[in-house]
């Protein structure tokens, strides 16, 4: 059992955070920021082709963080590979000693660096995770038995702020129906709209881990704004980013204090530190975690 299963099996709060992998083979700088994280967080997520940004794929990058003794969070998206391969690559991962996986479509490939790609789609997020859960239970999507079934702990994602929040609500519980033990939301800025959420979604018997970016520049908060489906960056905190002169303390400040007031709220926190992976521990701390 990973030692995300087991916290989340005692109900303590979780602590996770994620790293990009690099787009070419110097791992180097991806698993120093691992380093920053040291026994802070529980586990780290290792993003799938983010962005549809041509890169390192989650897995070998996985397989390194557990070589160094860190608890990686496999993410797998749906966007790159039809059904034969995604089963494949679970099946792979479990070999390696992976343990938990994020179930996710992926942005869609016109927003990335090779938007003549095309996009495979042949499962959804909630298909990924039905796929997953049969493959542990020894049987592939066209009926067929396995000689040996792997073990995860499963995971899928929400946005709390995107409207109507009924229908993501559906999803997510389709989500857990399918298998996912863990939640985890897209960024939060707004903490009395993420405290209305989870409200609505109080029947839910699965941990849901709030998700944190580390606001950098009042640009980030704008594109975010313009362009982030379901993130909403308040213009108070656009005014107090746009006055600071030290950004990087500014940043982790919001972080901490969006922490101190969900906290009540949720399972744990996602922070994604999105290359500021040093800031984590001081997060972690002024948010009195």
């Amino acid at each position: 059992m990973s030692k995300l299963s087991e916290a989340i099996k005692n109900k303590e709060f979780v602590i996770t955070s994620e790293v990009g992998p690099p787009k070419g083979t110097n791992m180097k700088e991806c698993l120093e920021e691992a380093k920053h994280f040291g026994d802070k967080v529980m586990a780290i997520n290792v993003t799938d082709i983010q962005s549809a940004v041509m890169r390192i794929g989650s897995l070998a990058t996985c397989i390194k963080l557990k070589e160094l003794g860190y608890e990686p969070i496999m993410q797998m998206v749906c966007r790159d590979r039809n059904r034969l391969s995604l089963q494949s690559e679970l099946l792979n991962a479990d070999i390696f000693g992976i343990e938990n996986m994020l179930c996710l479509t992926g942005d869609h490939q016109t927003l990335g660096d090779h938007p003549e790609c095309k996009g495979v789609f042949d499962l959804d997020s909630v298909q990924l995770l039905a796929a997953a859960k049969g493959l542990m239970a020894g049987q592939d999507l066209a009926g067929g038995k396995l000689d040996g079934s792997p073990n995860f702990l499963l995971g899928g994602v929400v946005s709390p702020g995107l409207e109507p929040v009924e229908l993501q609500i559906m999803k997510m519980e389709k989500k857990i129906q399918a298998g996912a033990k863990f939640i985890q939301t897209q960024s939060i800025f707004e903490p009395e709209k993420f405290r209305q959420f989870m409200e609505k979604v109080k029947h839910i018997n699965v941990p849901i881990f709030a998700g944190i970016i580390i606001l950098k520049s009042v640009g980030m908060a704008r594109f975010m704004n313009k362009n982030v489906a379901g993130v909403s960056v308040p213009e108070e905190m656009i005014k107090e980013m746009k006055a600071t002169k030290d950004k990087k303390a500014t940043g982790v400040a919001i972080a901490a204090r969006i922490i101190r007031e969900i906290k009540p709220y949720c399972q744990g926190v996602h922070i994604m530190p999105l290359g500021w992976a040093d800031t984590v521990p001081e997060i972690i701390k002024q948010a009195e975690l």
